[in-house]
C-alpha cells in the first residue's frame, strides 16, 4: 500500500481499529484516547467528533493542535520499519501513533508510553 492510500483513509475507519487492538489486550478506549491526545494535542471530545466525520488521516495529523515534542523519543519497529528512520514526516507521525498503541496493547505502563521522565 502506498503512502497516499494511507493518508486518504478516513480517521473514522482507523480509530475503531486502534481502540479494538488495545481493548482486546485488556486496555481501555480511554487509554487509547489519552495516547492519541498526548501525541496530537486533541481533546477526547475532538476524537469523538472526528470519528463521526469523513476527515482523512492526512488532515487529522495536519490539523492536530500541537504535536507533542517528546514524540521524537518514540523508537522501535512498526510494520518492519524503525519509526525513527522514516523519512516522510507524515508517515512518521502515523507510525508514532501505531507504535504508541502497540506499546499500550503490550501492557506497557502509561508513564512509559507517554515518555514521562
Amino acid at each position: 500500500m502506498n503512502n497516499e492510500k494511507v493518508y486518504k483513509m478516513e480517521f473514522s475507519k482507523i480509530y475503531p481499529l486502534l481502540v479494538n487492538k488495545a481493548v482486546k489486550k485488556g486496555r481501555s478506549k480511554e487509554e487509547v484516547d489519552e495516547v492519541i491526545c498526548w501525541l496530537t494535542g486533541y481533546h477526547p471530545e475532538d476524537l469523538e467528533r472526528m470519528a463521526e466525520t469523513s476527515i482523512n488521516y492526512e488532515d487529522f495529523f495536519h490539523n492536530a493542535p500541537k504535536m507533542n515534542e517528546n514524540r521524537k523519543l518514540i523508537k522501535g519497529v512498526v510494520c518492519g520499519v524503525r519509526v525513527e528512520d522514516i523519512e516522510d514526516p507524515l508517515m512518521q507521525e502515523i507510525r508514532y501513533l501505531d507504535k504508541l498503541v502497540d506499546e499500550l496493547a503490550k501492557g506497557k505502563k502509561m508513564e512509559k508510553i507517554l515518555r514521562a521522565n
